[in-house]
């Protein structure tokens, strides 16, 4: 797949999609809790796929809107055989369009923090923080040992408007 079939749109509820994605993510999502948890919520949540030509759902973004100025990515999955090309970084891209064209000024996601030693989670990190994430707070939010870091990037407008 080459970058200009990378094509990030909001889609209907994928569940199966999204269960079938963790499986191929182990490293990441490997708490059968967690995964039902996620899979459920891939029933209801609003839910953004890149597809391949076959219309195969490559990945999954999942979004809540909990304030009319800023949403939460909630979950990205992208299937193991297609990392490196730049699908999460398109599926973050088009739900910051449809976030600024609804004037939202802030996008949030809540990751795994620093303070934990997981190697996969330091390459998410360093993930959203290539797209201009910045850390604002490690919680306890997800129980001791879990630390949870709160991640935010500020849309264009906010700057634009200061």
């Amino acid at each position: 797949m080459n970058p200009s079939e990378i094509i990030a749109k909001r889609d209907e509820p994928v569940p199966e999609d999204v269960a079938r994605l963790l499986a191929s993510v182990p490293e990441w999502f490997a708490q059968p809790e967690s995964n039902a948890q996620y899979i459920r919520a891939a029933s209801s949540k609003e839910t953004w796929t890149v597809r391949d030509t076959k219309q195969q759902v490559l990945a999954v973004a999942l979004v809540d809107r909990h304030f009319p100025q800023a949403v939460e990515i909630h979950l990205i999955v992208v299937d193991r055989a297609h990392h490196g090309l730049g699908i999460g970084s398109e599926l973050v891209a088009a739900i910051e369009r449809d976030a600024l064209a609804g004037n939202v000024r802030l996008i949030q996601v809540k990751t795994l923090g620093a303070s934990h030693p997981d190697a996969g989670y330091a390459k998410t990190r360093r993930f959203y923080e290539k797209l201009g994430f910045l850390s604002l707070e490690e919680t306890e939010l997800w129980g001791a040992g879990t630390p949870c870091l709160i991640m935010v990037k500020p849309l264009a407008q906010v700057a634009a408007s200061a």
